[in-house]
Order: structure tokens, then sequence, then C-alpha cells
């Protein structure tokens, strides 16, 4: 590795460096920080000549990082920001603003709770967009590290130290079925999880390593499952019963569907249930046993706790839960760390 006097480094290489690790794209780095490609690309020249490092190698899908790059985007990024506060922020005005955040969530949290932050957005804030990634991806807490996800929505059992986190709201599971199943107009009981199949969704699951029920990537432990499985598993077990699930899909769109001409049941998280009853053909119930309230939590790198336009979106994110929860559960907001 190519040693570099620090003293003889131009700040707007690396600035240069920082918007194309995050662009993956020199036309797009260059419209970020307003300079031509030839700028762009000049610059990066400059810099890997600087590194003797290519830095970015050019294919189909953008400029792939190497493996120098990759070492360096995180704590680049971090001294970046610190002499950005150090010289002085400005604030951040949404009616004029030109942001582009990126989020990371399941679809469940996207249908009931992002659709609402992005009517929001466009209507305070025209000029900023919103990219959802699915918070199930293997490299989430990476990808939070090097400034791709801006902030990701789900439940976590360990958050780093590196990140930050807030409440957006708590969750019970409750069970779906279809109006007109056999158990919708009596009391639920244990041994019927045992009689009637599960539809259930996999956030990642035992294929993907999960551990009690958790993903740990850097760190950061990300539930692997949509419903407590745990819970359920032990509810039977204690009447010498076992769960059938039938089907298990990646996503909760599909639930409905399957639940509609079957007599299959479905746990998942209460909005959830909500969102589908107020389809009109479905029905929640509470379980037959025990469950645990979850915290459904956001979580952002601490290099953005006191970024005005992260505080800005963490606060509309606040308010469209607390209106999207309305009275259920306990709703609290994410502006505090």
């Amino acid at each position: 590795m190519a040693t570099v006097n620090p003293n003889r480094m131009d700040l707007n290489l690396l600035r240069v460096f920082d918007a194309v690790f995050e662009d993956q794209n020199l036309l797009r780095a260059g419209k970020r920080l307003h300079l031509s490609q030839s700028a762009i690309s000049h610059a990066l020249a400059r810099l890997r000549e600087a590194l003797q490092d290519e830095l970015f190698i050019r294919t189909a899908r953008g400029m792939e990082p190497t493996a120098r790059a990759l070492a360096m985007a995180a704590p680049l990024r971090e001294a970046l920001r610190s002499i950005h506060d150090t010289l002085g922020v400005q604030p951040f005005d949404p009616a004029t603003a030109s942001r582009t955040f990126v989020l990371a969530a399941n679809d469940y949290v996207t249908s009931v709770l992002l659709v609402g932050l992005s009517r929001r957005v466009a209507a305070i804030a025209p000029a900023v967009d919103l990219v959802v990634r699915p918070s199930t991806r293997l490299d989430l807490a990476e990808q939070i590290d090097v400034g791709r996800i801006d902030l990701a929505i789900g439940i976590f059992a360990e958050v780093p130290p590196r990140f930050q986190s807030g409440p957006v709201w708590t969750q019970e599971d409750v069970l779906v079925m279809r109006k007109g199943h056999p158990l919708r107009r009596r009391r639920l009981r244990v041994d019927d999880l045992a009689e009637f199949p599960l539809v259930t969704v996999s956030l990642g699951g035992q294929e993907e390593g999960a551990v009690s029920g958790y993903i740990v990537e850097r760190g950061l432990a990300r539930q692997s499952e949509m419903f407590d499985r745990q819970a359920l598993e032990d509810a039977l077990a204690a009447i010498g019963q076992r769960p059938r699930y039938r089907v298990t899909v990646p996503h909760s769109l599909a639930v409905p569907e399957l639940l509609l001409d079957s007599d299959m049941l479905s746990i998942v998280p209460a909005p959830l249930a909500q969102a589908f009853a107020s389809r009109g053909d479905l029905h929640a119930k509470p379980l037959p046993y025990e469950v645990a309230n979850v915290s459904l939590r956001a979580i952002w790198h601490r290099r953005h706790e006191h970024d005005p336009a992260h505080v800005w979106l963490r606060e509309q994110l606040a308010e469209i839960a607390e209106s999207t929860r309305g009275d259920q559960g306990t709703r609290q907001g994410t502006r505090q760390g």
C-alpha cells in the first residue's frame, strides 16, 4: 500500500472519492458535486496516482470499488463528516433541498409505514426522493457502515455502538384467517394451531444462518422471521404437538391470497393484520398463548445523529408512525438515540 503525505492531499479529491463510492457512477457523482464528468474523471485519476491504486473498476454494473477503496470508504466518510460539522452545518430546508434518502425495510413496513412517509415527503419536500432497499439483505450492516443506507427499520435484538436507534412502535403477533374460517366464531385453543397448517413469512430463516430467530452481521442482530416462531413451538410442545408450516414465503404480499381459498392460518404483526383485515375478507384474532410486545426500531449510523437532514427525516418518520398506529400499541418517535 502506498504511503501518502496527508499534508499534500487535496481535500476535494476525497470528496470526489466519497461521491463516486456512493453513486458508483461518474455522471451521478458529478451532479452531486456540481462538477462535469470530465472533472470527476480527472480528479479520480489524480487520486489513483496519489494512492497507487485503481480504486474503482468500470463494470457493466457501474464503478466497482477495489479492496483499497472499500477499506477507505467508511473512515473517510466519517472524517469528512467531522470536518463538515467542525466548519458548521447548513440548516436543512425541505422546501428547497434536493436530496435522496435510502431506507431499508421489509414489504410489511413499506406498505404500512413508508407509503405515508412518501406522501408527506412529496407534499413538503418536492425535490427529496426516497429509495427503499430490502432490509432482508445479508449485508445490511455493511451497507449502513459505508453510507449506502441512511435508515433501516426492523426488529433488532442487538445494535452495535456505532449505530444509533430509536423506537418506531411496539407490536405483537396475532392470527389471521379468512372470514369464513371454522375458527372464526369460537375461542381459539393452542391445539388449533397444530390442526390447521400455517402460512409463514421468513425474512431470512435458518438457511441464512439465523440463530435464535436473528441473523447477526457486523454486530447487528436482526429478526429472521416475521413472527415469534419459538413462542409458537413452545406453546404446542407443552401439549405434545408441533406446527405444520405448509407454505413459507419471503414477503407478506402473498399471504392474503394464500389464506382466502384455504383453511390455513398465518401469524403476523398486528399492524399488518389490521391492513389485511381492512380488505374485508380476512379476520384477525389474538393468539391463544402469551405473546411478547416487540419494538420496531429505526437505526442509523452515529455519523448522521446530528445531521439536520437526517434529523428531519427521522422526525417525519416519527410523526407518520404516530398517525399510522393511532391508538394501538406504544407510539414513540425516532428523534432520540
